[in-house]
């Protein structure tokens, strides 16, 4: 059976170096482009550039056209850093981030902005008033807000997602003293879950730091976790019950090193419908184990009876613990 079409699932971003051979193919064929070819396995993808700077419409214009044979198909947009992590809420900023949105917003394109904001951003009433402020700031669009800090727990903080029409980002992360837990809130008519992994060495690592010459920088190791189909079972049941109380829930794996999230949301599509799921090939040779929910897997005599090698840097998906 399908996804229910109240649920899309779908990675964080799509531009990675490292996902070249992984996930998409090394021939690449004319004009090909990494979101509509993500866009035949997925249902959204979550735009992670805008949290960077802001979009230039041509380039949002560009993603309509490329995505536009699935018509089920929506982007989510991270809303810039500036408004976020830096409390700068400066009028030509705010003019070219919706600028860069409106191809999209034009187009029935976008599902929501998430406002994704740091560990130390802890419930408080000035961070609270910050919240509404934003979201008096941006009524266009529905808001979701990402808080991981568990002060945001309490039924006060709850009720000011709920009174101003936020919507609440359900993650999973590593759990530190006072980590927002996992949880299944729903406050508005859209459902957020969003998958960081469990990569407890190197969550609190700064972009910016040093470290040792030959090991992954900061961001790529923070991100380097495989998800196994136990982990992803248990928010299969977290999913569905944001889905039921929800007109519309986005679920979205960032843990991209390696083209993971790529495979631990074709792994959440397969547990939420019961069935095979159309795989990229390159992503299957370079994970094996999806090959076991795949429709379009190899015949058996072609590869399970003349088993290769795995690819040079290539996991199994039951190993859950990250390469440090």
């Amino acid at each position: 059976m399908p996804l229910s079409a109240e649920i899309r699932v779908g990675p964080a971003g799509w531009s990675y170096p490292d996902w070249k051979r992984i996930v998409y193919p090394d021939a690449r064929p004319r004009n090909f482009h990494e979101a509509a070819y993500l866009a035949r396995y997925f249902d959204t993808i979550e735009i992670n550039t805008s949290f960077y700077r802001p979009l230039r419409p041509e380039l949002a214009r560009l993603w309509v056209r490329k995505i536009e044979f699935n018509p089920r198909f929506r982007f989510s947009a991270k809303l810039y850093r500036g408004f976020t992590h830096q409390g700068r809420l400066d009028d030509d900023e705010i003019r070219q981030y919706k600028d860069g949105l409106a191809p999209l917003a034009e187009a029935g394109r976008l599902g929501c902005v998430l406002m994704q904001f740091p560990w130390s951003f802890r419930f408080n009433r000035e961070n609270r008033d910050y919240l509404v402020r934003l979201k008096k700031t941006f009524p266009e669009y529905a808001l979701v807000a990402e808080v991981r800090h568990a002060s945001w727990t309490v039924d006060e903080a709850i009720g000011v997602f709920i009174d101003h029409h936020i919507g609440f980002c359900n993650i999973d992360q590593p759990q530190f003293a006072r980590s927002m837990p996992p949880t299944a809130v729903v406050t508005t008519p859209i459902g957020y879950v969003r998958l960081h992994g469990r990569n407890y060495e190197h969550w609190f690592e700064k972009d910016d730091e040093p470290h040792d010459p030959g090991a992954l920088p900061h961001v790529a190791a923070r991100y380097n976790y495989l998800y196994s189909m136990e982990e992803l079972g248990e928010w299969k049941g977290r999913i569905e019950q944001v889905a039921g109380q929800a007109r519309s829930t986005y679920v979205i794996t960032n843990n991209h090193y390696e083209g993971k999230a790529a495979a631990n949301a074709l792994q959440l599509i397969h547990l939420l419908i019961g069935e095979p799921v159309e795989t990229p090939p390159e992503l299957m040779s370079f994970y094996p184990d999806l090959m076991s929910i795949s429709k379009n897997a190899p015949a058996q005599g072609s590869l399970f009876g003349n088993p290769r090698p795995l690819p040079v840097g290539a996991a199994p998906l039951h190993r859950t613990r990250a390469a440090g």
